[in-house]
């Protein structure tokens, strides 16, 4: 009788459901996906970053060459997770969030419909958005690159790894906030949320603007304005987008792929919005040539003669 009052012991390694971090999601794919992102993107950023800029490998590099390292890093971002096995698993959440993709089509496995969401947003905000900051924060593009719609190919490859790696720093942290502010009324959740996502969106559109300040051949008219003020008209990107992203596959709510792309557009539609409310009502940072003003003018901003040095 003794010995069957004794309490079972629990499971080691935080494999029952109540054990489960609050860092990380409860649909196995998406825990997987998410993982694999924020570890291995950060690798071919770090190479890019850490080798090509600091040593000055760019100053011999032509179209192509600029093109091709990027592709390295776009193929970090859209490559299938692999998905290991071992023999004799000892946490079942783990052996679960590697292969709970193996049971899955391709359409309903997280790292596809995050691929699919990023790429769609990635490429609204390099064809349409670059150009707001050309006309309004002062940038400009120097180096050979093949472009389109004036932009370089290479910002299109490079922005969705870091897309990917921003986005999935932040579902983690959102997460994470969201089990700590559980037990609090709802109002002042939300705000705790508010401005964490104003805090990240900031501290990472800052971090991005210092991390290629070393590269000259992407200028600005005033670089210490950008880093302030422009790094808060980059962060509108993000305070849109990281909410948003974040519902992919949560709840135990799974998306199909024709919503993950309405959800990427609607939330690029937002930004547009708030973008070209900043240019009209706001105005440009610094002061920009004649040729290349918007504030104020009717149409959107990709729609205005740009500077041939851009």
């Amino acid at each position: 009788m003794a010995a069957a009052r004794r309490p079972v012991a629990k499971p080691r390694g935080g494999g029952g459901a109540g054990r489960r971090s609050a860092w990380l999601a409860a649909d196995g794919s998406k825990r997987w996906g998410e993982a694999f992102f924020l570890l291995y993107t950060p690798f071919w950023l770090t190479l890019c970053l850490g080798g090509v800029v600091p040593f000055k490998l760019y100053e011999r590099f032509t179209e192509l060459e600029y093109l091709d390292p990027w592709l390295g890093v776009h193929r970090a971002g859209v490559r299938h997770p692999p998905l290991p096995r071992r023999e004799g698993e000892k946490c079942e959440m783990e052996r679960n969030s590697r292969l709970a993709d193996s049971v899955r089509n391709l359409k309903d496995q997280y790292w596809v419909k995050a691929n699919i969401w990023i790429i769609i947003f990635s490429y609204v905000g390099n064809y349409f958005w670059t150009h707001y900051f050309f006309t309004v924060l002062g940038a400009s593009y120097t180096f050979p690159s093949w472009r389109m719609n004036n932009v370089p190919h290479t910002t299109f490859l490079l922005t969705h790894a870091c897309f990917l790696f921003y986005h999935m720093a932040s579902n983690m942290t959102l997460r994470r906030l969201r089990h700590s502010t559980a037990h609090l009324p709802q109002s002042i959740r939300w705000l705790f949320e508010a401005a964490w996502i104003l805090v990240l969106s900031y501290f990472i559109a800052y971090l991005e603007t210092l991390a290629i300040a070393n590269f000259p051949y992407y200028e600005f008219v005033d670089r210490d304005i950008m880093y302030k003020v422009g790094s808060l008209f980059y962060a509108i990107y993000f305070i849109v987008s990281f909410p948003m992203f974040s519902r992919i596959d949560d709840k135990d709510e799974k998306w199909n792929l024709s919503r993950v792309a309405v959800d990427s557009l609607g939330a690029a539609m937002l930004v547009t919005i708030i973008l070209d409310l900043w240019r009209i009502f706001l105005g440009p940072i610094v002061p920009i040539p004649e040729s290349r003003q918007c504030g104020g003018q009717p149409g959107l901003a990709w729609f205005q003669v740009q500077n041939e040095s851009t």
